[in-house]
Parts: C-alpha cells; sequence; structure tokens
C-alpha cells in the first residue's frame, strides 16, 4: 500500500512539474502576470504537498496531500477568475471553488474524527 501511495504522489508531483517547466518553456520571455502567478500557485501546491505530515496509513497520507491539493486547485480556480473571460471557464472555476472547499472540510473532519479516536480507521 505505501509504494502505491509513493507512486501515487510521484505521478502528481511529475505532472504538476511538467505543467510548470512547460509554463516556463512556452511563456519564458513573454511570460504574462497570469501565468507567473499559476506556476507560483502550483509550487505553493507542490512544497504544501510534500510536507504533508505522513504516517504510513494510506487513508490518512492520500487525506494529507488532497488537501493542499485541493488549496491549490482553488487557488488557480480564483487566478482564471481574475483573468479569464470565457463565460464557460468560469462557471468551471466557480464549481471547482465551491467543490472543493466541500471536500476540504470532509478531508479535514475525517482527519478530526480520526485523531480524536486516536485509531488508524
Amino acid at each position: 500500500m505505501r509504494g502505491r501511495l509513493l507512486a501515487l504522489l510521484g505521478l502528481m508531483v511529475g505532472i504538476a512539474l511538467g505543467f510548470a517547466f512547460a509554463y516556463q518553456h512556452s511563456h519564458g520571455k513573454g511570460k504574462s502576470e497570469f501565468h507567473a502567478k499559476m506556476a507560483a500557485a502550483m509550487e505553493k501546491m507542490m512544497a504544501a504537498m510534500q510536507k504533508a505530515p505522513m504516517t504510513g496509513e494510506p487513508d490518512h497520507d492520500f487525506v494529507a496531500m488532497m488537501i493542499p491539493h485541493h488549496q491549490g486547485a482553488i487557488e488557480m480556480a480564483r487566478l482564471i477568475l481574475l483573468y479569464g473571460k470565457d463565460a464557460e471557464i468560469r462557471r468551471l472555476a466557480q464549481g471547482i471553488i465551491a467543490e472543493q472547499q466541500v471536500e476540504i472540510q470532509q478531508m479535514q473532519l475525517w482527519l478530526k474524527r480520526r485523531s480524536e479516536r486516536g485509531t488508524k480507521r
């Protein structure tokens, strides 16, 4: 199980770094403020995911990493609301913000209940 969790984390890190690399190289010279802020949000998200407290227990570790992942998605969605023009994408971003906030609350509650019980399940 721990191997699967590490593989999942590695995949998520790889995808995020790939996007960050693409942003830097495709927009290097004329990098817009939006792209710079998106890259910064992604870097912040990845750093927070890597700092998430790991216990070796897959359920806990998944939730611990997904909270900063969702927070990063919210930050990026807020950026598209500031810079984006397309109505469909703006609605999508608003939905991402609403849904991910609810999911963050669910995960935080799960961690709290788990901590209060003092058990792994």
